[in-house]
């Protein structure tokens, strides 16, 4: 049986317990460098079952310059995308022998800074991070000498690798899809207004609108957080205009969510009343009624490619984008023009 103490059982206990040295407990635990005969090494493990020793895997991991560990920080969890793109990244890590550590700031700045310090305080042996704001801790990172890839655009003067897709040219992609119905009148629920990401989906919006020979509106666009919420709030604000949008532009799965059922509380059905578009959709956005149409993030590849940046060497700096990929739903109108002209056709 383990040993029954509120002590921690120590090496030396082991040797003990085995009738050898500490050195060869040693060996035995570490696999070398040296080799054990296989009759000690039998003694030494049953020892380590007996007396209930476990090896300090910090100190090791000190000894060996790595802790196999890597340091995951995000704004908020509770966004289906986000955890996607988490899910992704720890399954890729766990490919590679590595344990990934999640770091959830709840949209706090705060917590954001006491993550960052936490993770680094355990010697990982990498950070991945996305940002709550534009004001990302990069200089306490870097002063620490740890790897490190951003998940978001930053200033390109930060000289940090970079992992992102084309934001903008998603959002002009499925703003132009909405224009490719014929809408004329298109909103946007737009992220916060202070968020990199949210400037690049507003100005792929933006120039979509001007390709297109179609003038924005002032009135039409409609900051908020990238919640439920913030797309219902800016559906209710919306709904309190004089002149309604035939279309939207959601700046992501959880807003246009909130929206639709913003909408719905004042029977707006969509897409024969508002058609709705969205970034960052997951595989829920296939299963919602309606379907979302949306621009979806390639997780598996950007995560397959984060890791590899990490592990390279961080004397030179890479800037990694990708392309996303156009889903479509019901939500823009495409099923809604199908089944009308259906019905035309048997009339």
């Amino acid at each position: 049986m383990a040993r029954q103490s509120s002590e921690r059982a120590t090496r030396a206990d082991v040797a003990r317990e085995a009738g050898t040295s500490v050195a060869v407990v040693s060996y035995v635990i570490n696999n070398g460098p040296r080799p054990v005969a296989e009759a000690t090494r039998r003694r030494v493990l049953e020892a380590v079952q007996k007396t209930g020793y476990r090896p300090n895997s910090l100190a090791r991991a000190l000894a060996l310059g790595s802790t196999k560990t890597y340091g995951l920080v995000v704004p908020n969890i509770s966004n289906a995308f986000v955890a996607s793109f988490a899910h992704a990244l720890q399954q890729e890590a766990l490919n590679n022998g590595m344990v990934m550590l999640l770091g959830d700031a709840g949209d706090s700045r705060q917590r954001e800074l006491e993550l960052i310090n936490s993770l680094l305080s355990q010697q990982v042996d990498g950070l991945f991070y996305n940002s709550v704001d534009r004001h990302p801790y990069i200089d306490i990172i870097q002063a620490s000498g740890t790897p490190l890839v951003m998940l978001d655009r930053v200033e390109p003067t930060l000289n940090v690798n970079i992992l992102r897709v084309d934001e903008r040219g998603a959002a002009y992609q499925v703003t132009a899809h909405l224009l490719s119905h014929g809408y004329k009148q298109i909103g946007i629920i737009s992220g916060p207004s202070e968020m990199y990401n949210a400037q690049d989906r507003l100005a792929g919006w933006r120039q979509a609108l001007a390709d297109f020979g179609v003038a924005e509106r002032a009135d039409w666009i409609f900051p908020a957080s990238y919640t439920r919420e913030g797309g219902y709030l800016a559906a209710k604000k919306m709904l309190q205009g004089q002149e309604l949008p035939r279309a939207l532009f959601a700046s992501n799965e959880l807003q246009a969510i909130g929206c639709i059922r913003a909408l719905a509380e004042q029977h707006l059905r969509v897409p024969e009343d508002i058609a709705l578009v969205c970034f960052n959709g997951t595989e829920q956005s296939a299963f919602h009624v309606p379907s979302l149409t949306t621009v979806r993030q390639p997780v598996e590849a950007m995560a397959k490619k984060a890791l590899a940046m990490l592990a390279a060497p961080q004397s030179e700096i890479q800037l990694s984008e990708f392309s996303h990929q156009l889903q479509i739903g019901e939500s823009c109108g495409c099923g809604f023009v199908a089944a009308v002209g259906k019905q035309h056709k048997t009339d």
